[in-house]
C-alpha cells in the first residue's frame, strides 16, 4: 500500500513540475513540419519582440513598430521565416530588427543585421 501511495505522489509531481515550467511563450512553440501561415508567424514575431522589450533587450519605443515584411527565405537547415520591423527612433545600425523563425514557426533568433 505504502508502494502504491509513492507511485501516485510520485507521478502527480511529475505533471504538475511540467506544467510549472510552461510559459507564456509556449503558445509559438510547434511540433512537426507543417508550414506555419505568415500571419501566424506574424502574430509569434510581435509577442517575442513584445518579450525583447518586457527583457530590456530593446528599447520601448520597439513595443509600437508595426511589422515591415515577413518573406520565407532559404536558412542554414532550409526554407524559414525572417521577418523585419523598422524602426526610424532606433540608432542608425539598429534601425532594423530581423527575426528568424523555423518554417514551422519556432523561433530562431532576432538580431539586427539580417543574418
Amino acid at each position: 500500500m505504502k508502494t502504491i501511495f509513492t507511485a501516485a505522489v510520485l507521478l502527480a509531481s511529475l505533471f504538475t513540475a511540467t506544467t510549472a515550467l510552461a510559459d507564456k511563450g509556449s503558445s509559438c512553440h510547434f511540433h512537426g513540419s507543417k508550414p506555419a501561415t505568415e500571419a501566424v508567424v506574424t502574430d509569434c514575431a510581435q509577442q517575442r519582440k513584445a518579450a525583447l522589450v518586457k527583457a530590456g533587450k530593446l528599447d520601448a519605443t520597439w513595443q509600437a513598430v508595426p511589422l515591415d515584411k515577413a518573406e520565407l527565405v532559404d536558412g542554414k537547415k532550409g526554407k524559414e521565416w525572417k521577418l523585419s520591423f523598422k524602426n526610424p527612433a532606433a540608432d542608425a545600425a539598429k534601425q532594423t530588427l530581423y527575426i528568424f523563425f523555423s518554417q514551422p514557426g519556432n523561433f530562431i533568433a532576432a538580431n539586427h543585421t539580417g543574418q
